[in-house]
């Protein structure tokens, strides 16, 4: 059964092999990370093992019983209670509800573990499968995205308040 796991130094060969191997099917719903995170992978990795020291951040990784990545899922801009939810899965588990167990896994853990009371995430309008996702772990639409946030793209805001994640698991 795949395990969420806290982002550390050793998931990097893994992590790095899941983003090239998902990198096209990522690039068709959401802005793509370009050549430069691949060629500077080690360096990025480490940057984010460094930022998630600081508290501000918390990064995951989904790993099979293989040890491949499975998907990422991370809390960013961790403040007054709050974090800005992102994640991706890889390709070959897409439709099988491993998204949205996850997330509902995460926000469980951000309430208990991070003591966070809500989660935002933005997704591009085009990422139907991510709003779907959102919506059945809770979250609500919210509002418009600023462009910019999403690599240019028009995109929608969800919100979910975690009061009732400690009690319920997800």
């Amino acid at each position: 059964m795949p395990e969420l796991q806290r982002l550390h130094a050793d998931h990097a060969p893994a992590v790095l092999a899941f983003e090239l191997a998902n990198r096209a099917y990522f690039a068709a719903s959401v802005p793509d990370r370009g050549d430069d995170f691949f060629d500077q992978f080690p360096e990025r990795h480490n940057a984010l093992l460094a930022e998630q020291e600081t508290g501000n951040c918390a990064f995951h990784v989904l790993v099979a019983e293989d040890g491949s990545v499975l998907g990422r899922f991370n809390l960013v801009d961790i403040e007054n209670h709050t974090a800005e939810l992102g994640y991706r899965v890889a390709q070959h588990v897409t439709g099988r509800g491993v998204a949205t167990t996850t997330v509902r896994e995460l926000c469980h853990l951000a309430a208990v573990q991070y003591r966070l009371h809500t989660l935002r995430a933005a997704t591009v309008s085009r990422n139907a499968a991510s709003q779907k996702v959102l919506i059945k772990a809770g979250f609500v639409p919210a509002g418009p995205v600023d462009p910019a946030h999403l690599g240019g793209n028009p995109g929608t805001w969800y919100q979910r308040d975690l009061a009732d994640a400690i009690s319920s698991g997800c």
